[in-house]
């Protein structure tokens, strides 16, 4: 119970001072008087937005529009007309537009995940403790690979890979990560592939569809990949588009990756040494064969000869820093990425491990780097890498992903001519205030409860705190249903205390 609250609430009228001071109610009387900044006031959501024609302000918010032409701007407006930013500026006097009034609010693109399982939505948290490969010296401790893709993924069914995408979508949509590469490894069937697309789709989430290999007789990989790209995926300009799995420890990837340069997309694979990929990663490095077009997720334990080719190549990387600290996929390669300029993109990776919010993924990364750096400063290391700091980690979040899925002319920044992807984090909330800088309040002090307002392609998804237009109640009963008959058929029995 707070005594001074309770006095403030006995007030009578406005201005009048507390009826029974005590010393704590002085203090706090000389402090506030005549520095009370008033909440933001309710206000209804602007209507139709994203709408063609439809024009909506951003007024008076702090933005960060993590442009280098634009800069920032401690006080600024962002006006969108239907799908797109028409102009960022300290003040824009329209008349025909929607106020969104973000005073004490920051105003940012929106995260960029780039490689996420969502398919183990319904699996959350299933396996906190385990490795990717082998129990780590823990007998019966179960793995990723022998219980999760071994077991659980192939009794999956088709209803089950929806409910898994289309809430594992709304939830990080509610954590402001407005735009995701899924790696759905999960194509038992066409039927299988088809619900992991209308998911993204219904999630009216800005998506990235990852055609990933599948188990059993009915898998299609890689070669519906020419229907899947002609039924749901023939524009690049949607919001839900295409790129093709290429993992190398498959037979077939070699078709994999010519179905992908026939159809012009880009290649995301997991690269993982824990896993033996060295020597076949360095051979394709010799030969030539890393492009620009190619995502390598993780990048753990790799040769200086592979990483060369990946810096000459212009290719990205995706670091899902938390999971490969804790599932032993080796240490996250960020100082080898820093020192060689290779492009590094940030991702959530397994929930049945680690949460999927990209304010734990942010912290992970640049405390990680710092400690890295740090301790080579106390071991008397003379040549010393430039410490990671929270702009540049946030450029990751946001530019960085965009730039690793070629959707960088689209979104990453809030410039205009680009999709209105942005998010509205709450500033003056009790775990920031009073806010004394930006990109450090974001990635060191800010969490999903803070993502107050998010907007995807112009239309507002998440308004106040709440995410429109979703019937969580039943969504989240699917889900339920969903895990407890996996885990029947699979044969399991989890404990909540296991």
């Amino acid at each position: 119970m707070c005594r001074v609250c309770d006095s403030m609430r006995s007030l009578e009228g406005d201005g009048q001072r507390l009826q029974s001071e005590t010393p704590g109610e002085r203090f706090l009387s000389r402090l506030a008087d005549g520095h009370v900044n008033s909440p933001v006031e309710n206000y209804a959501m602007p209507t139709g937005s994203g709408e063609a024609g439809k024009r909506v302000l951003i007024r008076g918010g702090h933005v960060m529009t993590m442009d280098p032409e634009l800069g920032d701007f401690a006080v600024g407006d962002v006006l969108i007309e239907g799908h797109a930013i028409t102009a960022v500026a300290p003040r824009i006097d329209v008349s025909d537009a929607e106020v969104i009034n973000a005073r004490g609010r920051i105003v940012m693109p929106g995260f960029v995940d780039t490689h996420h399982h969502q398919f183990e939505t319904a699996l959350r948290s299933m396996l906190p403790n385990g490795l990717l490969s082998g129990n780590g010296g823990e007998e019966g401790q179960p793995n990723y690979l022998e219980h999760v893709l071994g077991k659980l993924a192939p009794v999956y069914r088709p209803e089950d890979v929806y409910i898994s995408e289309l809430f594992g979508s709304l939830s990080q949509l509610d954590a402001g990560v407005t735009t995701v590469l899924d790696v759905s490894q999960i194509h038992h069937s066409p039927e299988h592939s088809d619900a992991a697309i209308s998911g993204l789709f219904d999630a009216g989430r800005r998506s990235v569809f990852g055609f990933f290999e599948g188990a059993g007789p009915q898998t299609q990989y890689p070669e519906d990949v020419t229907r899947l790209r002609r039924q749901y995926f023939s524009s690049d300009e949607q919001l839900v588009t295409m790129i093709m799995g290429g993992e190398i420890y498959l037979p077939n990837y070699e078709r994999s990756w010519a179905l992908a340069q026939d159809l012009s997309m880009r290649i995301a694979l997991h690269v993982v040494g824990a896993m033996g990929m060295g020597p076949q990663m360095e051979a394709l490095a010799r030969a030539g064969r890393i492009t620009s077009s190619h995502l390598l997720i993780h990048m753990t334990g790799m040769s200086d000869v592979t990483w060369s080719a990946v810096a000459e190549a212009g290719a990205s990387i995706s670091l899902s820093t938390p999971i490969e600290m804790s599932m032993r996929h080796g240490m996250p390669p960020i100082l080898k990425a820093r020192e060689l300029g290779v492009p590094v993109s940030l991702s959530s990776d397994v929930e049945c491990t680690m949460t999927a919010d990209f304010f734990t993924q942010m912290r992970s990364t640049v405390t990680l780097q710092r400690a890295l750096v740090n301790e080579l400063a106390l071991s008397g290391s003379d040549d010393l890498p430039r410490l990671m700091t929270s702009r540049e980690v946030l450029r990751d979040a946001t530019l960085g992903g965009a730039k690793a899925l070629g959707l960088d002319g689209k979104i990453g920044t809030i410039s205009p001519g680009k999709a209105a992807d942005l998010i509205l984090l709450d500033g003056g909330a009790i775990n920031v205030s009073p806010l004394n800088n930006v990109p450090g309040a974001v990635v060191t002090l800010m969490e999903r409860s803070n993502v107050e307002t998010v907007l995807v392609n112009g239309r507002i998804r998440k308004w106040m705190g709440k995410l429109i237009d979703v019937d969580y109640q039943r969504l989240n009963a699917a889900l339920v249903s969903s895990r407890d008959s996996l885990l029947e058929r699979a044969g399991l029995v989890h404990g909540l205390f296991d």
